[in-house]
């Protein structure tokens, strides 16, 4: 515990020095840190908040990079791309926060499904403060939890405010340890000042997790003794209160008493934090003497995403007329015994099959380890899907409608696709979307919302709109290790068929697919409008048209784009999406900078309207494109 409080001490003189940037003060909280810490095992994961030194240090982090890590230099965790205690690292097992904190217990969720799934027989430990308890994502992951019997030891630090705000104007319970009740598991409340309780009951606990896997919610009574961070103060706590916890130092209490056992003297005392300092000011200089980083474009870039060796597996000859549904089953199917160990997760995927009935007779095959009906809470189960990928198992979450991923909506763009970037850790993970309109469903089970995730960088996105790509390029997506966002039009479901190879096969992303050729315009569309195009043609065959399917929105096939716009010289892009923000902005963008001395015409988007998605028939047509594609693509033409 000396040793972070010293640490502490230190990083507050060096702040008012203006030597580093911010700092999130645990002093008065050390016991819960190190005694959680020294419960676990060194290969038992840890997810601590920014108040949790003490599990850095004594998971024997080398100070030096510590300290990088806070100067922002090359030689800490994140490259200088974030700050503090925002940062993972594989080779001591500790997951690194967001600011958005609840993400934690879902991610922890995954890493101990992980344990389970491969006989660890390990516990994983995550903190959170009480502030952070109020958070959905918090009690999403309780539950999915308790509900399959994981080994967490969720860790609530109640140190009585949140920032500046108290208890009494967070929650009205008496004890947060008691809503556990309302998930069927086991709490405890403990001293988090007192290190012997903190560790005795802590180890106990680990050790009976081990073997009889459960959840257990600890709440610690602790507080801390600095602001929120430096720049709030402490002027919002009565001085009595911190006159009263004062008193329950735990370092200082801890220290009479091994005094009083003669297990330590004021010599010794002086003499360990003499060392402490020593190493301190050592690691520091290291740390200073470190350059400061380079700023690179190429590097920035190249870390976006974890490099993908892509493996081509060729399709057969031998094939089958099969629905876009069948396909995409098919090639679940097949990926499922390629991969051993993948995991499917989402709302009725095992006995009943899914909403859609895609996963059905999976259960059969796989076994409900390895497909997993899952509760209603989307942001916890994609966390829990980063926990898996954390260690080492790829998963496949079915949002039952795209429109459902706004739940889960903050996982997605802020750790998912964050995390290659910030701490060199991919998140494995598909997430498949059925999308779209044209099956009188309404606002909030029709939209088509690619444009919410090519907008993120980090995140990968594919929009089949025939079978045989869709098994193949969900092979693909299954195979790379980046977050891919999989979208499945419900209307094709079941209305488009195709001759699909039976074998296991891939397609790569970034490779559009070119259905027609011709020489007067280049028609650049993808998904449900691919269909609608294909019908305009049909209907004027005397228009001669390059069709360009884009196949996966991001990575996006620019060359084929730029290739077929300097041949045609015109260009009209198609979405089903709303008009305003949508992809086909940014690819006329693209179109205009890079090929407008070959353009004849100005660029033509088409969309559907800028409303929400209407539920009756004849809203729905005069909503979609579809209708308004074959005027605008004639009057381009005749420009």
């Amino acid at each position: 515990m000396l040793k972070p409080r010293l640490i502490e001490e230190k990083m507050l003189i060096l702040l008012r020095q203006g030597k580093v940037s911010k700092w999130f003060s645990g002093i008065g909280q050390e016991a819960i840190s190190v005694g959680v810490t020294l419960a676990l095992h060194s290969d038992e994961y840890i997810l601590p908040m920014h108040r949790n030194l003490g599990v850095f240090t004594t998971r024997k982090i080398p100070l030096h990079r510590l300290f990088s890590q806070w100067q922002g230099k090359a030689n800490g965790f994140t490259k200088g791309r974030d700050r503090s205690f925002h940062f993972g690292t594989q080779e001591f097992n500790i997951v690194g926060m967001i600011s958005h904190l609840g993400p934690q217990f879902g991610v922890a969720d995954g890493i101990a499904l992980a344990s389970k799934l491969k006989n660890l027989n390990q516990v994983t430990a995550v903190f959170t403060g009480e502030g952070g308890t109020s958070e959905g994502d918090i009690h999403e992951a309780l539950n999915v939890a308790s509900v399959w019997s994981l080994p967490v030891i969720f860790c609530i630090e109640n140190n009585g405010y949140g920032l500046s705000t108290p208890t009494n104007e967070q929650y009205n319970c008496e004890h947060l340890a008691d809503r556990a009740k309302g998930y069927g598991m086991e709490s405890h409340i403990i001293d988090g000042n007192n290190i012997i309780e903190v560790f005795t009951k802590l180890d106990a606990i680990a050790k009976d997790l081990r073997q009889n896997t459960r959840p257990v919610l600890i709440e610690f009574k602790t507080f801390r003794m600095r602001g929120h961070e430096e720049a709030s103060g402490t002027k919002y706590v009565p001085q009595d209160l911190m006159d009263q916890w004062e008193k329950k130092d735990p370092i200082e209490n801890f220290k009479r008493y091994l005094i009083a056992e003669k297990i330590l003297t004021d010599g010794i005392d002086d003499l360990i934090k003499e060392e402490f300092k020593a190493e301190i000011n050592e690691h520091l200089d290291i740390a200073y003497a470190e350059e400061v980083i380079t700023p690179s474009v190429e590097n920035e870039l190249n870390d976006v995403y974890k490099p993908f060796e892509y493996e081509a597996f060729d399709a057969e000859s031998d094939t089958e007329e099969l629905r876009l549904i069948d396909a995409i089953s098919e090639g679940l199917k097949q990926s499922m015994e390629k991969h051993d160990d993948l995991v499917i997760m989402g709302q009725d995927v095992a006995e009943y099959g899914g909403v859609f009935k895609i996963t059905d007779g999976f259960v059969d095959q796989f076994g409900k380890d390895r497909v997993r009906n899952t509760p209603i809470c989307e942001s916890a189960i994609i966390e829990t899907a980063m926990g898996l990928s954390i260690c080492g198992i790829k998963s496949v979450v079915e949002l039952q409608f795209a429109d459902f991923v706004t739940s889960g909506f903050n996982p997605v763009v802020n750790y998912l696709a964050k995390s290659h970037y910030r701490w060199n850790q991919n998140a494995d993970v598909v997430l498949r979307m059925p999308c779209g309109a044209g099956v009188a469903a309404g606002p909030f089970h029709s939209q088509t919302n690619e444009a919410w995730f090519t907008k993120t960088p980090g995140l990968k996105v594919v929009y089949p709109a025939f079978p045989k790509d869709a098994k193949g390029l969900l092979a693909t997506a299954i195979n790379d290790p980046n977050p891919v966002l999989f979208f499945e039009h419900k209307a094709l479901y079941r209305s488009i068929r195709q001759d699909v190879p039976s074998n296991y096969f891939t397609i790569p992303f970034g490779e559009a697919a070119t259905l027609k050729t011709g020489e007067t315009i280049s028609i650049i569309t993808y998904g449900a409008g691919v269909h609608w195009a294909i019908e305009v043609l049909e209907k004027h065959p005397e228009i001669s048209a390059d069709l360009i399917d884009l196949r996966s929105l991001q990575p996006l096939d620019t060359d084929s784009i730029y290739a077929s716009v300097k041949k045609t010289g015109k260009a009209i892009i198609l979405q089903e999406d709303s008009l305003f923000g949508g992809i086909a902005s940014d690819i006329s963008a693209l179109i205009m900078e890079e090929c407008f001395e070959h353009l004849d015409a100005p660029v033509k988007r088409v969309a559907s309207l800028d409303t929400p998605i209407p539920f009756i028939n004849q809203l729905e047509e005069q909503y979609l494109a579809k209708g308004r594609f074959e005027d605008e693509l004639l009057q381009l033409v005749a420009y």
